[in-house]
């Protein structure tokens, strides 16, 4: 197929299309670079820069790449700052998302692979959290993203525009090739692993008055390989559906720390903080739906092959994609 990766130069859109070019499909991606990286582009991928808020660059972008679908993953998707500066993930979430669906009905593309998240759903009654859960979400991005994925449902109603929204929690680990490099990094593996590389002094932990086991948060990390396969073969489904994602566990905020000193081998220091806001205590998926109709199977269960993999990545590129 020809994909249009949008966000393809950040972290989760890099491994997809380099998994698609495995598997011989025809990438471009679409991506301004604000948060995503150019040596993060596969070489093999058509390159082409612009911004979702500039319609004529998706216009541009669609007539140059002739898709036949979209992956979208241009999104903000900091909790914290969407509970400083709301109106930021309004208009790039939702806003902006607008601007691709019109563009795609213009050039009659008519299929969509979302990369949603599981903070739609917000504090869970029932845990693992599976797609019938209701969706109550305490900060703006989960919101922005609930937004999006009900316009994606009039989008499909009205325009025959058909789509797969995929909701998942914590990304984390790396291909051979492309890793985790935000230019504000909040996620706790790359953090605890920048400890490790002698990068900071130490690693925080938000939060240690929980109702969970060690008073630290849960959270259900994924494989960005295994995510990256469940979006291709998102590409495949015969209707518009939803799916959550995960491995079914999860792990708190000192296990995933533990983890990364064994797999290290280095001293992580860790400084205690009060909670964040917007953060529920335990969030875990269920992902027994996307198993059974689009046969996903995760290949890396484990906590440590998964910082395993960002390890080998980050002990390869220390700085990141140093642009």
């Amino acid at each position: 197929m020809k994909i249009l990766v949008v966000g393809g130069a950040g972290y989760i859109g890099s491994i997809c299309a380099e998994l698609l070019l495995d598997q011989g499909h025809e990438i471009a991606v679409f991506d301004n670079l604000s948060e995503g990286h150019r040596h993060a582009i596969d070489p093999r991928a058509r390159f082409i820069e612009g911004d979702l808020q500039d319609r004529q660059a998706i216009d541009s972008a669609l007539a140059v790449a002739r898709p036949e679908a979209v992956m979208h993953f241009a999104a903000s998707a900091l909790v914290s700052e969407s509970m400083r500066d709301p109106s930021k993930y309004f208009r790039n979430n939702i806003s902006n998302g607008l601007n691709l669906l019109d563009a795609m009905e213009a050039a009659h593309v008519e299929r969509i692979v979302f990369s949603s998240t599981c903070a739609i759903f917000g504090p869970p009654e029932r845990l693992p959290i599976d797609e019938t859960a209701p969706t109550r979400p305490i900060n703006p991005y989960g919101e922005s993203k609930l937004a999006f994925e009900k316009i994606l449902r009039w989008y499909d109603e009205i325009h025959g525009l058909k789509f797969v929204s995929l909701r998942y929690f914590n990304a984390a680990g790396a291909s051979a090739n492309f890793g985790e490099d935000h230019r504000v990094e909040t996620h706790l593996i790359p953090n605890a692993l920048k400890v490790a590389l002698g990068q900071k002094p130490h690693v925080e932990i938000f939060g240690t008055d929980y109702e969970t086991p060690d008073g630290t948060c849960i959270r259900d990390y994924i494989h960005i390989v295994d995510l990256a396969r469940a979006h291709i073969l998102a590409l495949d489904a015969a209707r518009s559906e939803l799916y959550n994602l995960g491995t079914g566990g999860g792990a708190s905020v000192r296990e995933v720390i533990a983890a990364c000193r064994k797999i290290t081998g280095k001293k992580i220091d860790t400084v205690e903080k009060p909670r964040r806001p917007g953060d529920p205590p335990r969030l875990i998926a269920s992902s027994e739906k996307i198993k059974n109709e689009l046969g996903w199977r995760p290949q890396f269960q484990s906590l440590d092959a998964i910082i395993e993999s960002a390890w080998k990545w980050h002990q390869k590129f220390p700085h990141g994609y140093g642009d």
